[in-house]
């Protein structure tokens, strides 16, 4: 018997691959989300950082641009990892992280351009694919 057996019966957490090379560049080499983004334009948590800058710095377009794009961009990786449109993203998973941050953002950004369906809806998927990340991120 597994340890690790899902007892819900629900699907599988998903895990996200590494991108060591682009978190590298935005840790240790401090280039900019912009330049991450351009460079790993599939790297969610490039869009994330630059979401979420543009939403303190007051460009609620910009900002919802950014998520949408980081949270696409996560979607397809997702399907990629094997993904099947619902089920846990765990926030423990570094790497799922840029993918969940751009959701909270994008809801965020929905909810400040009165966009309330999708700010409501993302809200629940961020709840639905990680009660952690929601309670980190939803403050």
């Amino acid at each position: 018997m597994s340890i690790h057996q899902n007892l819900l019966g629900g699907p599988e957490p998903t895990h996200l691959r590494e991108n060591d090379e682009a978190a590298r560049l935005l840790g240790a080499e401090s280039k900019t989300p912009a330049e991450v983004a351009a460079a790993y334009p599939t790297y969610s948590l490039a869009w994330a950082l630059l979401a979420e800058e543009a939403f303190e710095g007051g460009r609620v377009v910009e900002s919802y641009a950014y998520a949408r794009t980081g949270y696409h961009r996560g979607l397809d990786a997702l399907r990629r990892a094997g993904w099947k449109g619902h089920g846990p993203i765990p926030w423990e998973h570094e790497a799922n992280r840029g993918f969940l941050r751009c959701l909270a953002a994008l809801a965020a950004a929905a909810g400040a351009i009165e966009e309330t369906e999708e700010a409501e809806r993302c809200r629940q998927f961020l709840k639905d694919s990680s009660e952690t990340a929601y309670a980190e991120l939803m403050r």
